[in-house]
């Protein structure tokens, strides 16, 4: 395994983090648009540094957040273990990720994988959850467009898992800021 030799310093720069998602991607295509796979994760994790940018949030924060929105399905969709993770970029990114991927295949059949997804995504902190409402709403503009069938049963889904979270709609952020987040579960 690339990931398990080195190259990679631990780090929780996001730089570093979109350039090795780019290596563990590397090859994988979008089901509907064929573009590079590595585009929806630097799309997420750009969406989520924007916003927490805007509602006050530190550098060193906003930094953590992207890469682990960054990496979010690199353990999901890649060769890459979570322990890969851990030891390249620490416990905290490694514990956002872990937060943020599914449960494997062969735990039950997809309605129980989903009500585990949905009981760990409810105890996630918020940036966490904040960065899986914005995977879910990059990865719902291709959905609509291109498999109008699916997409019913997904946003059926989407709206269960996003009041596990504590969101009222895939399309309004949760209310916190830097300043409300005290007493708030620490990644």
């Amino acid at each position: 395994n690339v990931f398990k030799v080195g190259g990679f310093p631990m780090t929780m720069n996001y730089n570093d983090a979109e350039k090795f998602a780019t290596v563990a991607h590397a090859g994988q295509k979008r089901k509907f648009t064929g573009e590079d796979y590595v585009t929806h994760p630097i799309a997420v994790a750009s969406m989520v540094m924007d916003h927490l940018a805007n509602v006050g949030f530190d550098q060193a924060t906003i930094e953590l957040a992207g890469t682990i929105a960054v990496l979010h399905d690199t353990v999901e969709d890649t060769d890459v273990e979570m322990e890969d993770i851990q030891k390249l970029f620490g416990d905290t990114v490694a514990k956002g990720v872990w937060f943020l991927t599914k449960v494997p295949s062969y735990v039950g059949n997809r309605a129980e994988r989903k009500e585990l997804c949905d009981a760990r995504l409810a105890n996630a902190p918020l940036i966490v959850k904040e960065i899986k409402r914005y995977d879910m709403l990059h990865n719902q503009g291709s959905l609509k467009e291109h498999d109008p069938n699916f997409y019913e049963v997904w946003f059926a889904e989407t709206l269960t898992t996003l009041a596990q979270m504590g969101f009222s709609t895939l399309w309004t952020p949760l209310t916190f800021n830097a300043k409300n987040l005290q007493g708030e579960k620490k990644l």
